[in-house]
């Protein structure tokens, strides 16, 4: 009965995206996050590392590479502590309830989460009143993330 049940209601909560991954930004034709960059080395290496194609991981429905095995098996032990925040897109745009993409070398970790933004002048913007914008995106990303 309970699978029976489960069965049923599955469809429905996929729909209202109660079970649905969030939105994340991949390039479109691979599904790949983070433009193919390493999400363990801004941490460990504090710089974007190309990852390798051979080396992945998938998250959220987006795939992850990276430019070791131990990148990748720290990655899968923890993915919230290394995956970029609001899906890797664009933290102002969030603010605002848009989903932007990014450029690689807006990145930046604080408190021990990965940011990034549409571009130098936007994460200047943002950078502006930071802990204003992070709680606001945090917000505006609870309804975006079921929109996905």
């Amino acid at each position: 009965m309970k699978t029976i049940l489960f069965a049923a209601i599955t469809p429905l909560l996929l729909t209202f995206g109660v079970l649905a991954d969030h939105p994340v930004n991949v390039a479109e034709n691979t599904g790949v996050a983070l433009e193919g960059h390493d999400p363990v080395a801004f941490f460990t290496k504090g710089m974007p590392v190309p990852g390798n194609s051979e080396i992945t991981a998938d998250y959220h429905g987006a795939t992850y590479h990276f430019a070791s095995e131990d990148s990748r098996d720290a990655f899968q032990k923890d993915p919230e502590a290394y995956a970029p925040q609001y899906g890797g897109y664009c933290a102002f745009g969030v603010t605002k309830g848009k989903l932007l993409p990014v450029e690689i070398d807006t990145w930046q970790i604080l408190d021990g989460k990965l940011y990034l933004n549409l571009n130098k002048e936007v994460n200047k913007t943002f950078n502006k009143d930071l802990e204003k914008n992070i709680e606001k995106a945090d917000e505006k990303w609870v309804d975006l993330a079921h929109q996905g």
